[in-house]
């Protein structure tokens, strides 16, 4: 049984809840498995996957800064990959604590029609630093200049996502039903793992997936600007008309 989940069985005995041995056996032997898939991956990070890896940070901040900063840290707290120097603060115990916490909110928040946009308004001046800063940290500390140049890719692919996520909820909240808020939340929860993991074990594809992202996310911003901007102006005009002042005799 790996250590984690020992730490964690051991924990849940504590508290009066005991689990099977085969079940913790069998739930350490995956952990275990993916804890080396993903070690031995990050264990060979040439120049391109850290690039990858950079961009990743600054790409997935702007959908879901929390969940990265705990993702990320996590991994590098199990050993499951070794953080750069930059980056080794994310492990730190009151780090994952503050960026779990606010993970939990932040997973109920984004699904609920038009808090998510409120939500999302407050973080635009989180999100995009935030980004910029976890894609410097890759590089920052051996090296000024590129993590300057890491810092403005990441904070670039944080804006580019934002915006996206920010104005696809904004048109979503326009719909009367209520589901497919929560629909696309979901898919934003797994395409950060996706994203996050991708730039770990397969940096090249993770290149072509951003590529792709980034040309969906400019057609969208398009699209959805367009039918933003005709919602807001017949929002005007209806509340135009009925403001206006009945004409003197």
């Amino acid at each position: 049984m790996s250590t984690p989940i020992g730490t964690f069985v051991q924990w849940l005995h504590g508290l009066g809840i005991h689990v099977a041995p085969q079940a913790a056996d069998a739930a350490g032997q995956v952990a275990g498995q993916v804890g080396d898939a993903v070690g031995r991956a990050a264990a060979t990070l040439d120049m391109p996957g850290l690039v990858a890896l950079a961009a990743a940070l600054g790409w997935a901040s702007g959908l879901r800064l929390y969940a990265v900063v705990f993702l990320v840290g996590g991994m590098g707290a199990l050993g499951w990959i070794a953080l750069p120097a930059g980056l080794q603060v994310l492990q730190h115990p009151a780090v994952l604590t503050a960026a779990g916490f606010m993970m939990f909110v932040e997973f109920f928040a984004d699904k609920i029609p038009w808090v998510d946009s409120a939500w999302d308004a407050v973080h635009s001046v989180i999100r995009i630093p935030a980004g910029a800063l976890l894609a410097a940290g890759v590089f920052g500390a051996d090296s000024g200049t590129l993590g300057l140049v890491a810092g403005l890719l990441g904070g670039s692919l944080a804006a580019t996502s934002f915006a996206t996520k920010a104005t696809t909820r904004a048109a979503i909240n326009t719909s009367p039903e209520p589901f497919s808020n929560g629909l696309a939340s979901l898919f934003e929860d797994g395409l950060v793992v996706g994203i996050v993991w991708l730039a770990i074990a397969h940096p090249l594809w993770f290149g072509v997936a951003l590529v792709v992202m980034v040309l969906v996310s400019a057609l969208l911003l398009v699209l959805l600007f367009r039918f933003l901007l005709a919602v807001w102006r017949r929002l005007k005009s209806f509340f135009g008309v009925s403001a206006a002042p009945a004409p003197l005799n």
